[in-house]
């Protein structure tokens, strides 16, 4: 058996999935409304739903481990920057405001850390700082885009995609940057990747099958 599992057959784009903590449902992006929102569905690839309708860019959303949050990156204050809101999409309150591009957002399980890509030092690397902001870290410090991190459901891993191999693929760390560790090895643009709560399971977007779509991984 395969240990790949295709989620999304719909045109449009779909990518930067991410699990609820309770492991039922998956956040990620598309552009399936015509417009780069947030969306949910089912750990099925059922049950799809709408969160957020903004005519800004959306994305890179992550929830909270009680469920009651989640953030996510948005450029509706005219720069890429960090936003948190309700799981029903209200509350919506930016967190960063540098002058850099702050992306792919995600919240630690205890809820007082992000973990985050930006640009501001030159290239595309990985940071974490408090939720309010402060005691910003560098994770990451290679030649080559370092993106999409996310926290294990017990905050001891990141996995994170990296193209310093010359192709995209997904990527595994300690949380504090250390032990990194390549994931896949396929030809294809494999990014998005998040640790299901049982760590045994990566969901991740793959244009493998020709258009960008849902898969899951399993861990050896």
């Amino acid at each position: 058996m395969t240990p790949v599992t295709r989620l999304t057959t719909d045109p449009a784009s779909d990518g930067g999935p991410k699990w609820r903590p309770d492991g039922t449902k998956i956040l990620f992006g598309s552009d399936r409304s015509g417009n780069n929102d947030i969306w949910v569905m089912d750990a099925d690839g059922t049950n799809l739903t709408q969160l957020t309708t903004n005519q800004a860019g959306d994305g890179g959303s992550h929830g909270s481990s009680d469920g009651s949050k989640i953030v996510f990156a948005s450029n509706r204050s005219g720069n890429n920057d960090i936003w948190i809101m309700g799981a029903d999409g209200s509350g919506q309150t930016q967190i960063t405001t540098a002058a850099a591009n702050d992306r792919d957002p995600d919240l630690s399980p205890d809820g007082t850390k992000v973990v985050f890509r930006s640009d501001r030092t030159g290239d595309q690397e990985i940071f974490v700082m408090n939720i309010n902001g402060t005691g910003l870290t560098q994770l990451t410090n290679v030649s080559g885009r370092d993106t999409g991190p996310d926290f294990s459901p017990d905050g001891s891993k990141i996995v994170f995609w990296s193209e310093r191999t010359g192709n995209r693929e997904i990527w595994i760390m300690n949380s504090d940057g250390t032990g990194q560790t390549q994931v896949t090895n396929n030809p294809a643009d494999d990014g998005g990747g998040d640790l299901n709560p049982d760590r045994k399971r990566i969901v991740f977007r793959s244009d493998r099958a020709g258009n960008n779509d849902i898969w899951v991984y399993t861990l050896p």
